[in-house]
C-alpha cells in the first residue's frame, strides 16, 4: 500500500491522505471498464444522452460540495470554483446533446452496383490522465466526449487533487451505470500503470515532458495530448483602454496556472514604455489571497521561484500578498510583471504557470509576429487593437490552436480548443472532440447477385 499526504495549498499543511492505486487496482479498473463497454456502447444515442443529462443534473444538485472539494485541493477562491463546477455540468449536458448528432463522410453509390456508408464507432476503454490546475473541468473536457461517443473511461486525477473526481465517480455510477466511469486516485506511477495497461486509448493533459513519456508508453494506441502553452499577447498602440485590466485578470485567474493563460506581452517600440507602466499598475491591483489563489504545491512553487530568480529582467513590478489568517504558510505568489529582458530569458522561453507576465517590444508588426511565433508551444494567443481588420489578420497568422481579439481565455463548449507543436495535438470541446474518441468504419454492400448457377 502506497499512501500519499494531501496538502492544503492555502496553508501548506497536511489535510489528509490517499492510497495510490497500483498494478492490481489499475488492472481491475480497466477490466471493469472493459466489461461495462459492451453494454454502454449498445445503448442508443438517446439513452446515453439521457444518462449524461442525469450526471449533469447531479453535478448541479451537489454544486456546493463539488466546489468545496475543488477548493480543498487547489486553494481557489469560491468565485472561481463555482464557475468551473457550472462549466463541468454544462459540458456533460452539451455532450449529452452531441451524442445524438451524426457527422460522417458522404454515403451513397460511389462504386457501380454497390452502396457505401461510414459508421463512427467508439474505441473502447479510454484512459484519461488530468492535471491539478482544473481537476473537475479538465476531467470533464476529456470524459464527457469520450462517454458520449460510446466509450467507457478510467480516469486518473492528479495526486494533489483527487477530491472532486472521487465524487464524480460516485455520481457516474448512479447516473451512467456501474464502471462506465472509473476513477483511480494515485501518483505518477499510477498514471504510468494506467497508460501501460490494456486501455485502448489515452487522453492526457499535462507537461510536454510527461506527454512525450505517455506517447512512448502508449505505442501504437491512439493518444490525445494537450501539453501546455506559452501564450503570446500582441498589444498594438491603439489597444482598447481596458486591455491592461483584462490581461491582469486573465493572467492571475487560477494564479496563472492555466495552459492558455496570457504569458508573453509583445508591443511595438512606440507603446512599450506605456505598456510596462499600465500593465504594472493593473497587476499591482491583483492581490494574492483575495483576488486569486495560491500555487498548487511545493514543487510548482519551487519551479516558479527558480524561473523568476533566473530571469535577467531589469524591470520588476509585483503586487500584494493578502492571505487569510493562518494561511501565511501557503504557496502564495504575488502578481508580477517582468520587462527589459532578453528574448531568450527563462521567463519568456518556458511556460511559467504562475501569476506572471513578461513584456517584450518589436520594431514592426511583422517582428512582433515573429516573437509571438518564436517559441515551441502553440496553444493559444491574443491580439489587442481597435482596428478589427488588423486584429483578425494577426490572429489568423499566429501559430496557435485558439486565438482571441481584444479578449483572452474566452471559451465555451461549442468552440474547439487544441494545441500545435510542443503543445500537443488533439481537440477538446465542441462536437469535433467526439471524433477524438471514435474511429470510422466504411461498409460497402454489393446490391445485385448473379442468378444461381450462372
Amino acid at each position: 500500500m502506497h499512501t500519499l499526504a494531501l496538502t492544503d495549498p492555502r496553508t501548506g499543511r497536511v489535510r489528509g491522505d490517499l492510497t495510490a492505486a497500483r498494478e492490481e487496482r489499475v488492472a481491475l479498473a480497466v477490466a471493469e471498464g472493459r466489461r461495462a463497454f459492451d453494454g454502454w456502447r449498445a445503448l442508443t444515442p438517446r439513452e446515453r444522452s439521457r444518462r449524461l443529462e442525469r450526471l449533469a443534473a447531479l453535478i448541479e444538485e451537489h454544486a456546493e460540495e463539488y466546489g468545496a472539494l475543488e477548493r480543498a485541493g487547489t486553494g481557489k477562491p469560491a468565485s472561481e470554483t463555482a464557475g468551473e463546477v457550472e462549466q463541468a455540468a454544462d459540458l456533460f449536458r452539451f455532450y449529452a446533446w452531441a451524442a445524438r448528432t451524426q457527422s460522417a463522410p458522404a454515403a451513397g453509390s460511389f462504386v457501380a452496383g454497390h452502396e457505401s456508408w461510414v459508421r463512427w464507432e467508439p474505441i473502447g476503454v479510454v484512459g484519461v490522465v488530468v492535471p491539478w490546475n482544473y481537476p473537475l473541468m479538465m476531467a470533464t473536457w476529456r470524459c464527457a466526449p469520450a462517454l458520449a461517443a460510446g466509450n467507457t473511461v478510467v480516469a486518473k486525477p492528479a495526486e494533489t487533487t483527487p477530491d472532486s473526481l472521487t465524487l464524480l465517480a460516485e455520481h457516474a455510477r448512479e447516473a451512467l451505470g456501474e464502471s462506465v466511469l472509473e476513477v483511480l486516485p494515485g501518483d505518477r506511477e499510477t498514471g504510468r500503470l494506467l497508460v501501460a495497461s490494456g486501455v485502448d486509448m489515452v487522453a492526457f493533459t499535462g507537461s510536454a515532458l510527461a506527454g512525450a513519456d505517455v506517447a512512448a508508453r502508449a505505442g501504437t494506441r491512439r493518444v490525445s495530448l494537450e501539453l501546455g502553452g506559452n501564450s503570446p499577447v500582441v498589444v498594438l498602440p491603439d489597444a482598447p483602454a481596458d486591455t491592461w485590466t483584462e490581461l491582469a485578470a486573465a493572467a492571475t485567474y487560477n494564479a496563472g496556472q492555466s495552459c492558455a493563460v496570457p504569458a508573453r506581452v509583445i508591443t511595438l517600440t512606440e507603446n512599450y514604455e506605456s505598456a510596462v507602466a499600465l500593465l504594472g499598475d493593473a497587476m499591482r491591483e491583483r492581490r494574492a489571497g483575495q483576488d486569486f489563489g495560491p500555487l498548487n504545491n511545493a514543487d510548482q512553487a519551487a519551479r516558479y521561484d527558480r524561473i523568476v530568480a533566473a530571469s535577467a529582467a531589469k524591470t520588476r513590478t509585483t503586487g500584494q500578498l493578502a492571505p487569510g489568517d493562518g494561511e501565511e504558510g501557503g504557496y502564495w505568489r504575488p502578481a508580477c510583471v517582468l520587462a527589459d529582458l532578453p528574448d531568450d530569458d527563462p521567463a519568456v522561453a518556458e511556460e511559467v504557470f504562475g501569476p506572471l507576465l513578461t513584456v517584450q517590444s518589436a520594431d514592426t508588426v511583422e517582428d512582433a509576429l515573429g516573437l509571438a511565433n518564436g517559441v515551441p508551444q502553440a496553444l493559444a494567443a491574443s491580439v489587442w487593437t481597435r482596428d478589427l481588420a488588423a486584429g483578425l489578420d494577426l490572429a489568423g497568422r499566429l501559430n496557435a490552436g485558439e486565438a482571441w481579439v481584444n479578449c483572452h481565455l474566452v471559451q465555451t463548449a461549442e468552440l474547439p480548443h487544441g494545441g500545435r507543436g510542443s503543445s500537443g495535438h488533439g481537440t477538446d470541446l465542441s462536437t469535433l472532440a467526439l471524433h477524438e474518441y471514435q474511429r470510422p468504419k466504411t461498409i460497402t454492400a454489393r446490391l445485385k447477385f448473379s442468378p444461381s448457377g450462372d
